[in-house]
């Protein structure tokens, strides 16, 4: 039997053919990115390669990287192995990566959900022989709800605590989901007013042409009362801290795919919960691994073990995978930002 085209390395998932990683998390020599993320976009490698949309992110976090960029759909030859990066509808920027060496086609997905949330490029099926895929959220408990009906529970919410003179405090990832939530809300409520890490995102993404609602940052000389109504946007590990007390009477919430669960909402002490996530369902996970026509699908984090079963139920040759990938914290303090 032929080698396969990507192996499982202590350093990363390794293309041998081609010589480089892909989202490696211990230093290599040549690391391909799906995305920005904290858990897949780390430092120490010599030299980078990502998307066009996905740099300044990436600079933004790891500084002066050797960073070379590329767009969707175009492809390179690595040692006779083609890759191309097409969108994964995970964040701005984020990409499935495709391998293919003497008509052998890998995909490493690395975080993705197939449907449009309207900011990140949507999620492009790809076909394949090999898919290696998260399954973060694969149980079928987890079940997204249209986002304009999240983004009405939002609103809704905000409109009430502004009418009862509180501030409103919405916790959620800097990088995706808090621009994300930004969109879907409705300015005429009240002012929006973000913390230092969400809104150092905010201008990074500005600057590259995205377009985001008018925001305030958050500054130590904020007082209260001069934003009466405002709803603030800040990172999970905000919530509940001297930083989050300073806005008086307020009412917090979070916004994750773990707020499907009642026990994890419990646990957060949230006023509320909103079921919101950047990662694919049950359904988004199944559609998604169909649809690539692969016989042999790896998983690598998230309900691993449940999730192979179902597969192989279902005729796949199904793998677990160990990786150092995060996905979606169910604690706020372990978000990989």
């Amino acid at each position: 039997m032929a080698d396969p085209l990507l192996t499982f390395t202590d350093e990363g998932i390794y293309c041998p053919q081609g010589d480089f990683h892909i989202d490696p998390w211990r230093p290599v020599d040549r690391a391909l990115i799906t995305h920005g993320h904290a858990d897949h976009a780390r430092p120490g490698h010599q030299s980078y390669l990502a998307t066009h949309a996905a740099a300044p992110v990436m600079r933004h976090r790891l500084g002066d990287i050797r960073l070379e960029t590329i767009g969707y759909g175009e492809a390179r030859v690595q040692n006779g192995v083609s890759v191309s990066f097409h969108p994964a509808g995970h964040v701005p920027g984020s990409a499935q990566i495709r391998v293919e060496h003497r008509g052998e086609v890998w995909v490493v997905s690395g975080d993705y959900k197939v449907v449009n949330d309207g900011l990140s490029e949507p999620f492009e099926s790809l076909r394949c022989h090999a898919f290696i895929s998260e399954c973060t959220f694969g149980l079928p408990v987890f079940k997204w709800q249209p986002q304009d009906e999240i983004a009405r529970q939002i609103n809704g919410w905000w409109a009430e605590n502004a009418a009862s003179g509180k501030t409103t405090i919405l916790g959620a990832y800097a990088l995706g989901k808090a621009q994300r939530l930004l969109c879907m809300l409705d300015p005429a409520i009240g002012p929006i007013l973000t913390h230092g890490a969400v809104e150092n995102t905010n201008v990074v993404l500005r600057g590259q042409g995205i377009t985001l609602p008018d925001t305030t940052l958050v500054t130590p000389d904020l007082k209260r009362g001069n934003h009466p109504g405002a709803i603030v946007l800040a990172p999970p590990s905000a919530l509940g801290t001297p930083w989050a007390r300073k806005f008086g009477p307020a009412s917090d919430g979070l916004a994750s795919g773990w707020m499907a669960l009642r026990g994890i909402r419990r646990r957060r002490a949230a006023d509320r919960g909103f079921v919101v996530s950047d990662h694919a369902d049950w359904e988004g996970l199944n559609s998604a691994i169909r649809n690539t026509g692969a016989e042999r699908i790896f998983v690598t984090h998230g309900y691993t073990e449940i999730f192979r079963r179902w597969l192989e139920e279902q005729g796949y040759d199904a793998r677990i995978v160990q990786t150092a990938y995060e996905g979606e914290a169910a604690d706020p303090a372990e978000a990989p930002e």
